[in-house]
């Protein structure tokens, strides 16, 4: 005996071997799926819309990119139309890359030096900052030894005295030295950074794990080829975020040069540019408005740059899957 399995008649939009009801049971559980998907609970994956906290965050955008904009818009006035125009709309003509050569060519040249010294002071300052950090942190993060809550409380001490209370001693010290007036008296004092390394240590306690320290000893690995080709990669997040804190604390850093450089020769921009606006209070002193602010403007260029240029680091995760627990 035979029997054959229903088929759909021509034309009918039903599959074969299925009945209405049964189609019918299908659209209904579709549409009840969807219902769910969209009315999964709200978790930190799937956060509630939260209209106030967008409105502050709107209100903390504007705040943070007004002062940027107004900069912008300036930069391309002169002398005149700075007084003369809305403060947040461009005058009726632009001297934007008047202004740009103006200020790199303006007494001699003098903004080129100051630009100079800020990468020589970012650079050796910044960059040895940096390198001692991330030291530091991984061998306190790594190596147990005698005085190491010692040196925990020394380093979390450090990192509360501002360094407005330790303007006067270091001065003074560098002073009995010898050394002020010179780029050491910046340079050397922006080495020390107690942060950078709190920063590194707690960041090397948690990236790096010990069980591939252990295995890379195991298999003969030095300590520096050790550290150097699997710690530092692994560390390189962290290192960026050191880097890019002391490259900000040092390219903006005003008050250390102040009591430490007298010489303008080796002025960094913000001494600099405060110099250029001190002109319009002197006797017989020259206002140049304009060129402080392009110069101003060109002054957060290189740090912007630095910044899009880095975030490609921030990566997380580097160590996962590589042991098993």
């Amino acid at each position: 005996m035979t029997t054959s399995l229903p088929t759909a008649a021509p034309g009918s939009a039903e599959p074969a071997g299925r009945t209405p009801a049964a189609s019918t049971r299908a659209a209904s559980g579709t549409t009840t799926s969807k219902r769910r998907e969209r009315r999964l609970p709200h978790t930190p994956l799937n956060p509630r819309p939260s209209i106030p906290l967008t409105l502050v965050a709107g209100l903390v955008l504007v705040y943070t990119l007004l002062p940027l904009a107004w900069l912008v818009v300036n930069a391309t006035k002169d002398q005149n139309g700075l007084l003369d125009s809305f403060g947040l709309w461009f005058a009726d003509d632009t001297h934007f890359w008047d202004n740009i050569g103006r200020t790199l060519t303006y007494d001699d040249g003098v903004f080129v030096r100051w630009l100079l010294n800020t990468l020589l002071y970012v650079t050796a300052g910044a960059g040895g900052a940096t390198v001692l950090a991330v030291l530091g942190g991984y061998a306190l993060a790594t190596y147990d030894f005698p005085g190491r809550r010692a040196v925990f409380a020394v380093v979390l001490g450090a990192v509360a005295v501002p360094g407005t209370a330790l303007a006067v001693p270091t001065f003074l010290m560098f002073s009995n030295m010898g050394l002020t007036n010179t780029p050491w008296a910046v340079i050397i004092p922006s080495l020390i950074s107690p942060f950078g390394l709190y920063l590194m240590w707690v960041f090397a306690a948690e990236a790096v794990p010990t069980e591939l320290l252990e295995a890379a000893r195991i298999d003969g690995s030095g300590e520096l080829r050790t550290f150097f080709t699997i710690a530092l990669p692994l560390l390189m997040p962290g290192t960026v975020t050191v880097l890019l804190f002391s490259m900000v604390a040092t390219w903006n850093n005003y008050f250390l040069p102040l009591i430490m450089i007298k010489d303008p020769d080796w002025y960094p921009l913000t001494l600099g540019l405060n110099a250029w606006n001190a002109q319009a209070q002197t006797a017989g002193g020259q206002a140049v408005f304009d060129l402080i602010i392009t110069g101003s403007l060109l002054t957060i260029v290189p740090i912007v740059a630095v910044f899009l240029l880095l975030q490609r680091y921030w990566q997380s995760g580097l160590a996962a899957g590589s042991v098993k627990e």
